[in-house]
């Protein structure tokens, strides 16, 4: 498998090699120079598989320099169900991803894929738990450490915090913007005592944390001796660990070859719905891959009219659902690089543009009109009366609370139904992470896991820090003793 640089550069690495070093030297990010292919056949063997194996069999697709047994133990360590289904107050038997038909709307099976079960109760655990124990067995095997320096708007901290801490040979320093979490969410991370996990609460929005993450890894000198790396869905190892579920959720809502499912997906950062884009380049029979985005609405405004506006941190919303509170989307450029025809010159402009002029605009293009037909595409938004309203109809109709990211894209959802064709909404996280919304909403508080009872009067342990990448860097070179 030979990987490129979305900014042009092919780069003779290995995936391990790739796993280690997040962004590329140029400031691109990795994708293979070509998709692997999946067929029919395939697909039909592969119902039978746990989630386990199945992740396997696609990885196996990736990473050709882990050998297969090595691959096979470590999707098999991390994909049980004592990691995945102990969220669900006691419950040890649900799948790892259950998929729940919600009901018959617009003509087709309105449908929810259960990705909350792992220990945050947010998607990011599908792939951060295994993103854990390979960089572990990465760095195990070549003699290294590594300092992970990450940045989260939610819910990708608690998962690479729990999914790292106590790991041989990593520390985790994660930045995330001040005040602007859940109390769930700051409670998860900040309440961890390990000594290899360092809290940085940076004054300013996610994108501001997002933006200090890519300078410090454009820094390549101090990237090398630091031994940076990434956890962010910039790191091409956790976006295919992502593409796992899509696979998964086609095998639970189909029964037979060649048939079509759309799936929606909440969206901020464009990591998680890149991930479904990478399953139908693979040839996964995908219809539609519906984006929804709350107040925050950068992504639906470039799939409904081509231009792509990043907004600066003042324009950026404090929302209730926090956790797609950004404007900068890193994954975006995968996706970009893909409709121009994989032409890396051509891509490095348009983020020269983002930079320079604040964004692009592509309508009236050959490539826009790709997007729908070609790619799939299409979007909407939702806002915090929206959700609410969502959160309140699912619970009278279904039986079921949801959490706000979710409701946003069930509400995005139910737009782009088509009939015969069905809905995949993908689950973001458990409403106990989101209760003030909830009490709003229903009038009393979310379930909670037992092992999640005040939280959030632990004891908590962050450094405040200004929006400087050069204070990062110090507070890094003065915790790792490089």
């Amino acid at each position: 498998m030979k990987y490129q640089s979305t900014r042009g550069h092919e780069v003779p690495q290995s995936f391990s090699e790739i796993l280690l070093g997040g962004l590329a030297p140029d400031g691109g990010l990795y994708l293979p120079v070509q998709y692997p292919q999946v067929t029919a056949d395939e697909l039909e063997a592969w119902r039978k598989l746990s989630y386990a194996d199945l992740a396997f069999e696609i990885l196996s697709k990736f990473c050709d320099d882990i050998p297969a047994e090595d691959l096979r133990a470590l999707t098999r360590k991390t994909y049980t169900a004592e990691v995945y289904c102990n969220a669900r107050a006691g419950d040890n038997t649900a799948d790892i991803t259950p998929l729940r038909t919600l009901g018959e709307e617009g003509g087709t099976k309105l449908q929810l894929l259960g990705l909350s079960n792992g220990p945050t109760l947010a998607f990011k655990d599908m792939a951060m738990q295994l993103l854990g124990n390979m960089f572990e067995y990465a760095l195990g095997r070549a003699g290294l450490e590594l300092n992970i320096l990450g940045a989260t708007s939610g819910d990708t901290g608690s998962a690479a915090e729990y999914a790292m801490r106590g790991k041989r040979g990593i520390r985790v320093f994660m930045l995330s913007p001040h005040r602007k979490m859940s109390a769930f969410q700051t409670a998860q991370m900040f309440s961890l005592q390990d000594p290899n996990i360092f809290n940085l609460a940076v004054e300013g929005v996610f994108d501001d944390c997002q933006d200090i993450v890519k300078a410090v890894s454009n820094d390549l000198e101090y990237k090398a001796r630091q031994r940076i790396g990434t956890v962010n869905s910039i790191n091409w190892a956790r976006v295919v660990a992502q593409v796992v579920y899509y696979f998964k959720g086609w095998l639970l809502a189909t029964t037979g070859p060649g048939q079509k499912v759309s799936f929606c997906v909440p969206s901020g950062n464009f990591g998680n719905v890149c991930a479904g884009h990478i399953a139908r380049m693979m040839g996964l029979p995908i219809d539609k891959l519906v984006v929804a985005t709350n107040e925050n609405d950068v992504l639906d405004e470039f799939f409904r009219s081509g231009a792509y506006r990043v907004r600066k941190s003042a324009e950026t919303y404090h929302t209730s659902s926090p956790s797609m509170d950004i404007s900068k989307a890193s994954n975006f450029e995968r996706f970009i690089f893909d409709l121009i025809g994989q032409d890396g010159g051509k891509l490095a402009a348009l983020f020269r543009d983002v930079d320079e002029k604040g964004g692009f605009d592509l309508s009236g293009t050959p490539e826009y009109e790709r997007i729908r037909g070609e790619f799939g595409f299409v979007s909407g938004r939702s806002t915090h009366d929206d959700r609410v309203a969502t959160i309140r109809d699912m619970s009278a109709r279904y039986g079921i609370t949801i959490d706000t990211h979710t409701a946003d894209g069930i509400k995005v959802a139910r737009e782009h139904l088509s009939a015969g064709v069905p809905m995949v909404v993908l689950e973001t996280a458990l409403p106990a992470k989101f209760a003030d919304t909830i009490r709003e909403a229903l009038g009393h508080e979310p379930e909670r896991p037992a092992a999640f009872e005040g939280i959030e009067k632990l004891p908590q342990r962050f450094e405040v820090m200004a929006n400087d990448a050069s204070q990062v860097k110090a507070f890094i070179a003065g915790h790792t003793g490089l």
